[in-house]
């Protein structure tokens, strides 16, 4: 009975496997992945489980997924960690909306045999997985925050900057990249574990966005109420960074603020591209997702696990600075390279 409940709780597609499952017993011979990203209404986990879907095949495994319904939706995915073991999966890959809270379910999941990868942002303590795939996020922040500095040159020193994360929960990457963006411009933060500890005047304030455009614009929105002369905004995705383009377009300030970013969607290069955004941090989270993949397969079948990056405790994926205005002394690729990286991704997405 309780399995069947667990099945009634799953959407119409993950139903079918599991009533053809009949819940956990599944054959021997069939391995089932499974993979819960944050939420669907960021293009970055669509395309995520799209590339997942693409690496199964290739592996010869059935893959079933799972989505937070925003950003920050820790319960959804106790849910998907539940209804993943039930469904028989092998394999769970996920891409944690709380990094701590998920924790216990994580731990419960590989006790009772299942092998559990992280992508994009790594657990506290991360070791709680049996690995995982991400991106340096402070260095990706601090990426952005040297070319604003760079781009700003002497009048860096009068900027009024607005932040705009995720959740007041901080979340290792949203922390990570904000902290990594203030030191990048040159701004000492006194403590790295949290979003916000910094004094310096130049800083107008932090808000929160759910990494969704409607939490960008409102965000933006009460920036500028907060300080009307705001010149330099951070936003933690592209996503909300849409919204606060348009919260600048409204009242005529989208033309004078260096408005930046993180992720290097498909989208947000289009951004750069068209003077939306100024500059964004590009990440390759679907190798997060394919590696990790990858590396669980390789886990099955002869326990080996992937080294991690020198340095780190995990493996780290890479960032790129994505501009069509590069500042000297940083490193940098134009949104006509960038696209060119992403390839037939960003082509199906147009």
């Amino acid at each position: 009975m309780a399995m069947k409940s667990r099945c009634l709780s799953m959407t119409v597609g993950v139903w079918a496997i599991c009533t053809l499952l009949g819940g956990a017993s599944a054959s021997a011979e069939e391995l089932i992945f499974s993979l819960i990203t944050k939420t669907n209404e960021n293009p970055v986990f669509v395309l995520m489980r799209q590339a997942a879907e693409a690496k199964a095949k290739q592996l010869g495994v059935k893959l079933i997924s799972f989505a937070g319904k925003y950003d920050g939706d820790n319960a959804s995915q106790v849910d998907a960690i539940e209804n993943s073991i039930s469904a028989g999966a092998k394999v769970i890959v996920i891409v944690p909306n709380d990094t701590t809270a998920i924790v216990p379910q994580i731990k419960a999941a590989r006790a009772a045999g299942v092998i559990v990868m992280v992508a994009d942002s790594p657990l506290v303590p991360v070791n709680a997985a049996d690995g995982t795939w991400a991106t340096n996020n402070f260095a990706a922040g601090q990426l952005i925050g040297q070319w604003a500095k760079a781009t700003l040159g002497d009048k860096a020193k009068d900027a009024r900057i607005a932040m705009l994360n995720a959740d007041t929960m901080m979340v290792t990457n949203d922390v990570a990249r904000d902290n990594g963006f203030l030191t990048g411009f040159g701004i000492t933060v006194p403590n790295r574990k949290v979003w916000g500890s910094e004094t310096d005047p130049r800083i107008v304030g932090h808000d929160v966005t759910k990494g969704s455009p409607s939490g960008g614009q409102t965000a933006m929105e009460n920036m500028l109420q907060k300080d009307p002369t705001i010149n330099v905004v951070f936003t933690m995705n592209e996503q909300s960074a849409s919204g606060a383009a348009q919260a600048l377009k409204a009242v005529g300030r989208d033309k004078d603020v260096f408005l930046v970013s993180v992720d290097g969607t498909c989208a947000g290069i289009e951004m750069v591209r068209n003077g939306t955004i100024a500059a964004t941090s590009m990440q390759f989270w679907l190798d997060m997702a394919t590696d990790a993949m990858q590396a669980a397969m390789d886990k099955i079948k002869t326990g080996a696990v992937p080294p991690v990056t020198p340095g780190l405790d995990y493996v780290d994926s890479g960032t790129k600075l994505v501009t069509d205005h590069p500042a000297p002394g940083v490193p940098s690729i134009t949104s006509e390279e960038a696209l060119k990286l992403r390839g037939d991704m960003c082509k199906k997405a147009s």
